[in-house]
């Protein structure tokens, strides 16, 4: 069975409504999309930042949630990280899929085996395999804990994007190489992408905010590699605000900012 991981990209925001101090209005949209994650069910999940945004990371992972920093808040870049862990893998099966050391935001270090597939998500954070309790706020410091076999990059500000939908995104990664969801509604650009490791020599360079599927497809030797899922709407202006549903499920963090409430 493949091993597949969800990562919330944890990129700069494009758009704040006025009146909202623009911190407080990423750390409510990445938060929704990250609860959001922990009711997956048979994937893993995780976030990446730059070094310079790991505070975002901080205020709004679970206990035990992989944090891994990129260069660039990029898919390329989220790819190159797990890639590297997958060659590492194929190259020392023992290396790649054993324990690894994690460090906690107060400096102390522990050893987790790699997280299970299924039934994580709960009040308790995550569990490894071996019973022992990962680290909350951890990042892999000798290298991801859990070698994935396909891997998603969503942006963090889709906050009530149904999981039904993220589902989609890595489903045609049975029969195809790569997959994307288009931006619904205002802007141009992607909800999201889904590639098998090792990501294609192909594959471009991708901008959440810019690239479009066909850009993707064309890139491709064969454009059948490319699948097209289900799209999203992502906040990025009132438009995007305003086609919300009010009563909708998930956004709750962002809806309790948008309404005054304490988030």
């Amino acid at each position: 069975m493949s091993r597949r991981v969800v990562v919330a990209l944890l990129g700069p925001v494009t758009w704040t409504p006025p009146g909202i101090e623009p911190a407080r209005w990423r750390t409510a949209l990445a938060e929704d999309v990250v609860d959001l994650l922990a009711t997956l069910n048979e994937v893993e999940t995780a976030v990446a930042v730059t070094a310079q945004d790991r505070w975002l990371a901080d205020a709004v992972v679970w206990p035990g949630t992989p944090v891994y920093e990129v260069p660039e808040p990029t898919p390329n870049a989220v790819f190159a990280v797990l890639a590297a862990a997958w060659q590492a893998a194929e190259a020392d099966p023992a290396r790649g899929r054993g324990r690894a050391t994690v460090e906690a935001s107060d400096g102390s270090a522990t050893s987790v085996g790699p997280a299970a597939v299924d039934g994580l998500a709960g009040p308790n954070g995550r569990e490894a395999v071996d019973g022992s309790a990962a680290v909350a706020g951890a990042t892999a410091v000798d290298g991801p804990a859990a070698v994935y076999d396909q891997v998603a990059v969503v942006a963090a500000d889709a906050p009530d994007v149904p999981g039904l939908t993220l589902g989609k995104l890595l489903r045609p990664l049975t029969t195809r190489l790569v997959a994307v969801a288009p931006v619904e509604g205002s802007g141009t650009g992607l909800l999201g992408v889904a590639a098998r490791l090792p990501v294609p020599a192909w594959l471009p360079a991708l901008d959440l905010n810019t690239t479009e599927p066909a850009e993707v497809r064309r890139a491709a030797p064969n454009p059948g590699d490319v699948a097209v899922t289900a799209g999203w709407r992502r906040m990025r202006g009132p438009a995007d605000l305003a086609a919300r549903d009010p009563a909708g499920e998930g956004w709750e963090a962002t809806r309790a900012l948008l309404s005054g409430r304490p988030a």
